[in-house]
């Protein structure tokens, strides 16, 4: 089946949340940190390979031509020599069976490399160096993304997974999401574990961590950030708290990310 250009956007819109370039820096080599995320994510270098490593996974280092990422709770560092651009993606959690083929599950918790992942997506990579013009890279991977959406088609059970995830982001409280789903907190534990390899509170985690992270970027952009504030409007108890979550999962403070992302204005504690 034949999706118009105009329409593929469109047909993607439920499963892709980004789609964008990237650039690593200016200099013969790019470092990224990656930072905890509750999506699936594709990263395509534009030419050779991409270094990857868990921060705090000893050995973790690996080289890969193209990486794709399940949810995880852990940073990690990228490191790209000579040419530092790409293609960046991030699939939500149903993206990765209805796109991919695999459960989100599948891929938590670490890296691999996308032909190992889809082999109908292998000589992806080269197919965009050819391309000249960011337009006619972005067409060439949502046209990849298509062919996958209709060799998987939408498993029946996705509004389910939808409202799921929907209620989890929203709901402070594990039990408290159970409870709105209608389920014992057992059995959505068991279905969130199954679908994509979290637990209810670790995808809680990380919702409220991507929030955060969110808002301070707004803030930063804005020219001042309280991370009081931050922490108040993204579910945390404190200031405090949120400090000690970035530690646990960034490996760094909200204020060393955002210098290092080149984002840190005056920082206002209160």
């Amino acid at each position: 089946m034949t999706v118009p250009a105009d329409h593929m956007s469109t047909v993607l819109a439920p499963f892709v949340v980004t789609l964008e370039a990237y650039d690593l820096g200016p200099g013969p080599v790019g470092v990224h940190r990656g930072l905890p995320s509750s999506t699936v994510s594709i990263t395509i270098p534009e030419e050779d390979s991409l270094e990857i490593a868990w921060i705090r996974r000893p050995g973790s280092r690996q080289k890969l031509r193209a990486v794709v990422a399940g949810l995880h709770l852990d940073a990690a560092e990228l490191r790209q020599e000579r040419c530092t651009r790409g293609v960046y993606v991030t699939l939500s959690p149903l993206g990765a069976s209805t796109l991919l083929g695999l459960p989100a599950s599948a891929l938590a918790g670490q890296v691999a490399d996308l032909a190992d992942v889809v082999p109908a997506m292998a000589d992806l990579p080269e197919r965009l160096m050819a391309c000249r013009s960011w337009p006619r890279r972005r067409a060439l991977v949502e046209r990849c993304l298509v062919s996958g959406l209709f060799r998987h088609k939408e498993r029946a059970n996705h509004d389910e997974l939808r409202a799921t995830l929907a209620v989890l982001s929203e709901a402070s409280r594990v039990q408290e999401a159970a409870e709105l789903l209608g389920c014992s907190r057992r059995h959505l534990s068991r279905m969130v574990r199954a679908e994509f390899g979290v637990t209810p509170k670790e995808y809680q985690r990380l919702v409220r961590f991507e929030t955060a992270r969110g808002r301070l970027v707004a803030a930063a952009n804005a020219g001042k950030v309280s991370l009081a504030a931050v922490a108040a409007a993204s579910g945390f108890a404190d200031q405090a708290h949120l400090t000690r979550e970035w530690r646990a999962m960034a490996a760094c403070t909200p204020m060393e990310w955002l210098r290092a992302e080149g984002l840190a204005p005056r920082c206002a504690g209160r």
